[in-house]
């Protein structure tokens, strides 16, 4: 097969409308279900060159381009969670997997998590992580998220959202919420120590220690089927911003690559130390609009087991690995402020999805 390592061009590339990144993620998606396609890229040569020059000019116009295009965001950042996804089984037809590991689908990915990394981690102030004690910085920083002070954000989901716009919250958290913890599972295998068991009693709890009625995700279903919205996974993806979709896409490189075990780790420890002060809110705007139990009884949930969760994070993962890796604990602080930064764009943008739902509705005079 011909080498398919993607190289951006050095000529300049025409701007794309939402239009044209409609139509290439719709080539992609064709691409992606053809029967062996690393053997048959030579077929669809015209597909791959219009597609190629779409994602070209969506990585200059998202990484390199100033403050970015958001749609160039929300194209790559797509285009991207297509191929991950593919690491997770959906329990549909078996003929969906069969470009599972494409090397021309890998070469995509590799292409798009290059430019994006790299914008990620200019973000973060990398030498001076490297600078502090990580067991005292993990402290600190945990303690100071289990409860926060609120949020812009946070004010407006607790006072003012609407019960359109609580059903908008749903819509878009059900794309995590219907598959939850499937990436944590990608990390659990390998050697037996006191680390991977807290990870497995992590994993294990989110699962219901294996009993559906109890899944994390079975609660969250019941919450969409008492508005009698769609409780099939994926069902909304078309309204999760690309700041959420960058999360999910974090989750898949950091879990696909053992070497950023580090990063991960205490990414995952943010997300379990922080995770109850957000479901809070959820929970107070929930009782604020006298929704019935079943309508809120996934954060009431996440609020208690997180909780415990985030404690077991820090006290048995994160800082016996900092304790276990010295010259690169850094790293765990690295997973944590990154989660942290992606986390409250996500709920920025959740937020202007909410308010542009909500103003949608409101009557014309």
């Amino acid at each position: 097969m011909q080498s398919n390592l993607l190289t951006l061009p050095n000529f300049e590339i025409e701007a794309k409308t939402a239009n044209d990144y409609y139509q290439a993620e719709q080539l992609f998606l064709e691409l992606l279900v053809i029967d062996d396609l690393d053997n048959q890229l030579h077929q669809v040569s015209a597909k791959v060159r219009e597609f190629e020059q779409t994602l070209f000019a969506a990585i200059v116009a998202a990484y390199q381009n100033g403050n970015g295009d958001n749609r160039a965001h929300l194209f790559l950042q797509r285009i991207l969670y297509w191929i991950n996804r593919l690491k997770l089984f959906w329990y549909d037809d078996l003929r969906h997997y069969t470009n599972e590991r494409s090397l021309y689908l890998s070469c995509y990915r590799n292409q798009i998590e290059l430019a994006w990394q790299a914008w990620e981690l200019a973000q973060i102030d990398v030498p001076a992580l490297q600078k502090l004690d990580v067991k005292q910085a993990l402290i600190e920083r945990a303690t100071a998220d289990l409860d926060p002070p609120l949020s812009a954000e946070s004010r407006y989901i607790r006072e003012q959202m609407s019960e359109i716009g609580y059903r908008h919250l749903l819509a878009i958290a059900s794309f995590d919420g219907l598959v939850e913890g499937s990436r944590l599972s990608r990390i659990l295998g390998g050697t037996a120590n006191e680390v991977q068991c807290t990870l497995v009693r992590v994993f294990l709890e989110e699962y219901g220690n294996g009993r559906l009625s109890r899944k994390h995700s079975t609660f969250f279903a019941q919450m969409l089927a008492e508005f009698d919205m769609n409780i099939e996974p994926e069902g909304y993806f078309d309204l999760v911003p690309w700041e959420v979709l960058a999360c999910a896409n974090q989750n898949f490189l950091t879990t696909e690559r053992k070497r950023y075990f580090l990063r991960y780790s205490g990414a995952l420890t943010y997300f379990e130390v922080a995770g109850p002060a957000a479901y809070k809110n959820y929970l107070a705007a929930a009782q604020r609009l006298q929704l019935s139990d079943a309508a809120m009884g996934y954060w009431e949930l996440h609020i208690r087991e997180d909780e415990r969760h985030g404690q077991w994070m820090l006290e048995s993962v994160a800082l016996p690995l900092a304790e276990q890796y010295p010259h690169d604990a850094w790293e765990l602080l690295l997973g944590y402020d990154q989660e942290r930064l992606m986390g409250d764009r996500a709920a920025q943008a959740v937020v202007s999805s909410i308010r542009a739902a909500e103003q949608a509705t409101l009557p014309t005079r």
